[in-house]
């Protein structure tokens, strides 16, 4: 995740830097404007800032860790915990447009104090929940105030810094969020072995009111600037649509994929998208430029963004409660568990740049999702109840290495794929893209788990109370705890085994939609050299070749 941070950073520096002086800096000051030496905080405010980058990466991933601690203290179901999970995400992708807007409008520092102080206040709140569907509404009010930190934390350092200093100051932003990425499980950990799965939210608020407290103190106050009116029937449409369509998801299991509800929202997702895409081509000014989307070049490589976060997200999701449940790890020992995966996606990361000098673009994410899609294809033909950690660990770093190679390729193919004039919209919708491909990934594979779980327990032909232990993993461990010790073993061992099979089946159809993008890109991606992208300063129009139709 921290380096589609880093490569973020990079697209909207350069989306920033190319965009006419007009625009740069209406309703700036003389002080606001960035002088050759920076401002004099610089520094310092840059390190409070990265600190708001821990606190917001550090949440979700401590929250896999706690999944199954969620699901014991708050009797939740596989549905309550995708969308404990989805919540924050969704909501976080379908507003980060908007939010960048409403912080260019009215001043990137007070964008990024409301969105903490939500985060942090909605964190406290979620932490004393006492059913899941609070805590899902909590996760979304989280998720809403994210969606203005990042924007704003870019939009500040952009302006704090001189041109020459702000690659320094993006290496050091990005590794703040590979530092939240890689000590989340491990924290989660360590935090739920001696307290609830609240503390999983209580860890936020001291991170967030340290942040606030240094932001009031050394971040300067950034201008607004002027900006397009606000596309506000666009973001209800998008809300809305994405809403329906993880919902009939995730709840289809329950209801069946053909009951009328779930065609319904199946319908519904259709129609609000028909409309958005119908409203934006009409707008001068939209919120998101569809037009983009005719580019064949920025659709692949958004796509392969969309494809990896699914694979990634889906199979996650569920690891978590293998770990704890059916292996038994402890907490600590799951989150620990995660560490092959990150620091294989770090290692290749760095490497990154080599592979795809000799590749090129499109071979480089060709052997990145080839790579994903081979680790999770021998997860998924070769887990069982007991398969020792060492072949787990090698299956997902394996999984790590194809995102580490890929994920600033794609997201310099998504740039360098339409005109400059757009670059900085092309990078919002990386986020945005990177985020619904999560969020699908869970919705998807964690349905696909319940649904094989739930058939397969049936064959069990529980009755009265134990019947319970046909919903979920968490709660047939929690049925077998009231039993004698032999029906516990016979009731756990069977539950392990079907969630075992379940998780194989879903990580085989995460791995073939991997196959699938890999086959997509070899043979539909325009060939790019890996040296193509623009550089900083570079002439606009002369940067692209392939044009994008104008609004």
């Amino acid at each position: 995740m921290f380096t589609t941070v880093s490569t973020q950073a990079l697209i909207l520096i350069r989306g920033y830097l190319v965009s006419s002086p007009e625009t740069r800096s209406a309703g700036a000051g003389p002080a606001d404007a960035p002088e050759a030496a920076g401002h004099p905080r610089r520094w310092a405010a840059l390190l409070v800032l990265s600190s708001t980058l821990v606190a917001v990466t550090l949440d979700n991933s401590v929250l896999n860790t706690a999944l199954p601690s969620l699901a014991k203290g708050l009797d939740a179901s596989t549905s309550d915990l995708q969308w404990i999970t989805d919540a924050y995400t969704l909501v976080f992708a379908a507003l980060l447009l908007l939010a960048g807007s409403l912080g260019a409008r009215f001043g990137a520092r007070r964008a990024l104090l409301g969105g903490l102080a939500l985060f942090g206040a909605g964190s406290a709140i979620a932490a004393v929940s006492s059913t899941a569907a609070e805590l899902i509404a909590w996760r979304a009010v989280m998720g809403l105030g994210a969606a203005f930190v990042m924007p704003a934390t870019l939009a500040i350092i952009i302006r704090m810094f001189p041109p020459v200093e702000r690659p320094k100051a993006f290496a050091v932003w990005s590794a703040a969020a590979g530092v939240g990425v890689l000590i989340g499980p491990v924290t989660g950990g360590a935090l739920l072995m001696r307290f609830s799965w609240s503390s999983a939210f209580w860890i936020n608020v001291p991170l967030v009111l340290a942040a606030l407290v240094g932001i009031l103190r050394i971040v300067p106050s950034i201008p607004r600037q002027g900006t397009a009116r606000l596309d506000l029937p666009a973001a209800v449409l998008s809300i809305v649509g994405l809403g329906t369509l993880v919902d009939a998801i995730i709840e289809a299991p329950e209801r069946g994929w053909t009951a009328p509800v779930t065609l319904a929202e199946l319908g519904a997702f259709v129609v609000f998208t028909a409309v958005f895409v119908a409203w934006e081509l009409r707008r001068d000014e939209p919120m998101v430029q569809v037009r983009l989307f005719a580019n064949r070049g920025f659709v692949l490589a958004a796509a392969t963004l969309a494809v990896t976060f699914f694979a990634l997200f889906g199979t996650l999701f569920v690891l978590s409660q293998y770990f704890q449940l059916v292996h038994g790890y402890s907490p600590l020992e799951a989150g620990l568990s995660a560490m092959p995966f990150a620091v294989a996606m770090a290692a290749m990361s760095g490497l990154s740049p080599v592979v795809t000098a000799r590749l090129g673009i499109r071979g480089t994410l060709t052997v990145g999702l080839g790579a994903i899609a081979v680790g999770l294809s021998v997860l998924g033909l070769t887990t069982d109840n007991t398969t020792p950690f060492v072949a787990l660990a090698g299956e997902m770093a394996l999984v790590g290495a194809g995102m580490g190679m890929m994920m600033a390729p794609a997201s310099m193919e998504i740039t360098a794929s339409v005109p400059v004039r757009f670059s900085a919209m092309a990078g919002a919708l990386n986020s945005v893209v990177r985020e619904l491909g999560g969020v699908l990934g869970i919705a998807v594979v964690g349905t696909l788990v319940s649904a094989h779980y739930r058939g397969e327990m049936a064959d069990q032909h529980l009755t009265g109370p134990a019947a319970v232990a046909e919903h979920d993993l968490p709660s047939a461990h929690a049925v077998a705890a009231q039993l004698s010790p032999e029906a516990a073993g016979r009731l756990t061992s069977a539950a392990d085994h079907a969630f075992t099979t379940a998780m194989n089946n879903g990580a085989l159809t995460a791995a073939a939609v991997a196959a699938i993008g890999a086959i997509v890109v070899a043979f539909g991606l325009p060939r790019r050299a890996g040296s193509t992208p623009v550089a900083v300063g570079q002439p606009a129009e002369s940067a692209n070749t392939r044009a994008v139709p104008a609004a």
